[in-house]
């Protein structure tokens, strides 16, 4: 893909960099955008040349860490948006200590994420992986399942994703708690939520340890072998939040020796997981690729929000979605 710029722009509009990749394309909402400002669409080996005199930068590509290499050629920047929750790929020291604003894609994912979450529960509940089996070989093979209703989960994250997931496991009768940052005794969607920092202490209580937290300095590693040692062997574990989040060398110790039930995974360490993981034959693992979140029409709504917020900044509003660079995350608002 070459450097593009919308043509024929006044000399006033703002420029804005658009960073993508040769496979994923411009956003699909280019032509809106090119009527609001000076649109430059670039790869990652572009992106220093496309960057001086932009004042925002589009990270369409969401997984790109390209900006940290090309931070010197920023001369003017002012507002950088990444089209995911999390932005972990993005944030670095010089990011941190600038003045540039960051917002993300709070919102976008939250019911899809909560949806799969639930589907991963009454998957292991229901045992649909046994049941497809049996039919592939065609066997009439009557077995009881287990109910949702009074489960307990523990759901690491307490932002918007992490709230949507609890109102909806709480829909279907279960108990649900969470764990952040700080913990406390009164929360309208969790009841309590408990400090990460005692995740081990609490883990036990739990039938199924939702991660839905984003990837900081904070939650890297959070669930390790004490914490897997500390489950409950009937458990399951899910995970839609960063596969870093979790030690995986551990987890896979841990299904081996059965300290755990089942895990669903959906984000691992390294993407696409590696056809010699053991991840992909143990008994009682889920692997998805990434998919949690990308419901029908995600890339629209995601490029909608940009737009929306690119609005406001032309027009001299707050942004929404304001990420605190220093937390790595933006506030659920609670």
């Amino acid at each position: 893909m070459t450097n593009t710029e919308s043509a024929a722009t006044p000399a006033d509009r703002p420029i804005v960099v658009v960073l993508t990749s040769d496979d994923l394309g411009p956003p699909p909402d280019l032509a809106a955008l090119s009527e609001l400002a000076t649109i430059r669409i670039a790869t990652a080996d572009e992106l220093p040349t496309a960057l001086p005199g932009a004042r925002a930068v589009f990270v369409w590509d969401f997984f790109n860490p390209a900006l940290a290499d090309a931070w010197p050629a920023a001369d003017a920047l002012e507002w950088v948006h990444v089209a995911a929750a999390g932005v972990d790929a993005v944030m670095f020291d010089e990011l941190r200590d600038s003045a540039v604003q960051v917002t993300n894609a709070r919102g976008v994912f939250d019911t899809p994420i909560a949806e799969f979450v639930l589907t991963s529960v009454l998957a292991h509940l229901k045992d649909l992986p046994q049941l497809a089996r049996a039919q592939q070989e065609q066997r009439w093979e009557h077995r009881e399942t287990r109910t949702a209703a009074g489960r307990r989960a523990l759901v690491v994250g307490t932002g918007g994703i992490g709230r949507a997931t609890a109102r909806l496991l709480r829909a279907v009768g279960m108990e649900v708690r969470g764990v952040g940052r700080v913990g406390r005794e009164s929360d309208p969607d969790f009841g309590v939520v408990l400090p990460s920092d005692e995740l081990a202490e609490h883990v036990g209580w739990a039938d199924h340890l939702v991660l839905v937290a984003p990837l900081t300095a904070q939650t890297r590693g959070l669930v390790d072998a004490r914490v897997l040692a500390a489950m409950r062997p009937e458990a399951q574990l899910i995970n839609v939040g960063r596969g870093e989040l979790v030690d995986e060398p551990a987890l896979v110790a841990a299904l081996q020796r059965g300290e755990l039930a089942a895990a669903a995974l959906d984000v691992f360490v390294t993407e696409p997981l590696p056809a010699d993981s053991p991840l992909w034959t143990l008994p009682g693992v889920q692997i998805s690729a990434h998919l949690s979140g990308d419901a029908v029409g995600w890339r629209q709504a995601l490029a909608e929000q940009f737009e929306a917020n690119l609005r406001r900044w032309l027009a001299g509003e707050p942004f929404e979605s304001v990420v605190d660079k220093r937390r790595g995350y933006a506030s659920s608002g609670r």
